[in-house]
């Protein structure tokens, strides 16, 4: 299951990639000499009016040929030598500023074009996914707004039952009922225990957005995805384990669970868990990790390498036109979630071992493929936002860097040389391939448990 559905996310992406880039390049009238999915030398291929289409040796990209575009890096992507060839009003760099910015955005402009279809497709045909929960889990009374303080006093497990009024059904009805709310006096019911909590909802949008962030849902006590190589791994920890008791002290939910393993860094734990109706203890070597919290400040907590157990969903049917901002909605969402990490691994707030390869994503692949369809095909719209983020990166090789040579172009008057393309080309490879060789090798470490 995880090779095939590894196969069908790359091969999928990669197509959709350079198909923008192929039907760009056709439209301003741009010589497309080979259409490669994968790199290096071609295992198979057919010809079809000027342009080759190819499946390359490396599935681990693809490009677009485009006549007179870089031909010496080119040939380097085919594994070959360049070969001359005469100047054409048809050459990539024979095209206005425009019609070139557009071909080299047109692959990022598709992957982004593709997840919002998917995203819109998925909530067309399922409906629009809710976390099925009403049970409350944790209340932050750190980031509670003035006003708010009653909910830190409800019991973990309680079930809002109406927010001003208006039945909960879903844990989105939560958060909208707390975060639309007119500012002023509001009225939280919940059962079980039944009690009824007076609050004042704040006029400042920013103020609204921390009370909906320190109300957290229930989330059972339990193991999700494993990382490999984590502490978890090594302890034998499993998905779909049920986490009884900390080194004896009774956990209900995930939130205590993570807060006993967080007081336990540098220590080994005594995990009690059931498994398939068996009751196990497991040893688990807690590891140290630094992190930064809402008031700025690191600190160091305890990690053992888990993810919570996952969510169980409804889905509401919703009119197409509600499909489509559903749709327009996630794509910026994950856009800002990818954008966020990549800044966070810049400043430190991430560390580069959280780099993953290959490796990482087959068994992402794997995991939504088992997931159902929907998750599977969630994940492909995720993946393929996070190819177009990563892909504008302003390294010589990616488009990113294609589009800063453009700029660079429409500043000064006039393209950078052939010659210094080609040495930042050179510079660029060599940064993408250490790129890639460190998350393979975060990989493998896991694997190790190192």
């Amino acid at each position: 299951m995880t090779v095939v559905a590894t196969i069908i996310v790359l091969g999928v992406l990669i197509f959709v990639h350079e198909l923008g880039h192929f039907a760009a390049a056709k439209a301003v009238g741009v010589e497309v000499q080979r259409f490669s999915i994968g790199l290096g030398p071609k295992v198979f291929g057919f010809t079809r009016g000027e342009t080759e289409y190819v499946l390359s040796a490396i599935p681990l990209g693809g490009y677009v040929k485009m006549g007179g575009m870089d031909d010496e890096v080119m040939d380097r992507l085919e594994g070959g030598d360049a070969e001359p060839r005469q100047p054409s009003e048809r050459d990539f760099d024979a095209k206005p500023i425009w019609a070139r910015t557009l071909v080299i955005s047109a692959g990022v402009i598709m992957n982004m074009l593709f997840a919002f279809g998917v995203y819109t497709f998925v909530a067309a045909y399922w409906g629009e996914a809710h976390r099925s929960t009403t049970v409350l889990g944790k209340v932050d009374a750190a980031l509670l707004p003035e006003g708010t303080g009653g909910l830190a006093d409800v019991e973990p497990g309680s079930r809002f039952v109406r927010v001003g009024g208006e039945d909960i059904a879903y844990w989105t009805q939560v958060q909208q009922g707390l975060y639309e709310a007119e500012p002023g006096p509001l009225s939280v019911e919940f059962a079980d225990p039944a009690r009824t909590v007076q609050i004042d909802i704040p006029v400042s949008e920013g103020q609204r957005v921390r009370l909906v962030q320190a109300v957290q849902r229930w989330i059972d006590a339990g193991v999700g995805v494993v990382n490999p190589g984590s502490p978890a791994a090594k302890a034998g920890l499993e998905q779909g384990d049920v986490v009884l008791a900390v080194d004896g002290i009774d956990v209900d939910n995930w939130f205590e669970f993570v807060s006993l393993i967080e007081a336990r860094g540098g220590q080994r734990a005594q995990l009690s868990i059931v498994r398939e109706g068996r009751e196990l203890v497991r040893p688990v070597d807690v590891e140290r990790e630094e992190v930064t919290g809402v008031d700025g400040r690191t600190r160091e907590v305890g990690r053992i390498g888990i993810y919570p157990p996952p969510d169980d969903y409804l889905y509401l049917r919703i009119p197409v036109g509600e499909a489509v901002v559903s749709g327009y909605e996630q794509t910026i969402g994950v856009s800002g979630l990818i954008l966020g990490f990549l800044r966070d691994l810049v400043t430190g707030g991430v560390s580069p071992r959280q780099m993953g390869s290959i490796v990482t994503i087959g068994e992402a692949s794997g995991n939504a493929a088992e997931a159902g369809l929907d998750q599977f095909l969630q994940f492909m719209a995720l993946f393929s936002v996070n190819l177009a983020v990563l892909n504008l990166l302003p390294i010589p090789v990616l488009d990113g860097g294609h589009l800063l040579f453009l700029a660079i172009e429409a500043v000064r008057g006039r393209a950078l040389s052939m010659e210094q393309r080609l040495r930042w080309s050179n510079v660029g490879f060599l940064i993408v391939m250490g790129i890639m060789l460190w998350a393979l090798s975060n990989d493998f470490l896991r694997l190790l448990g190192l």
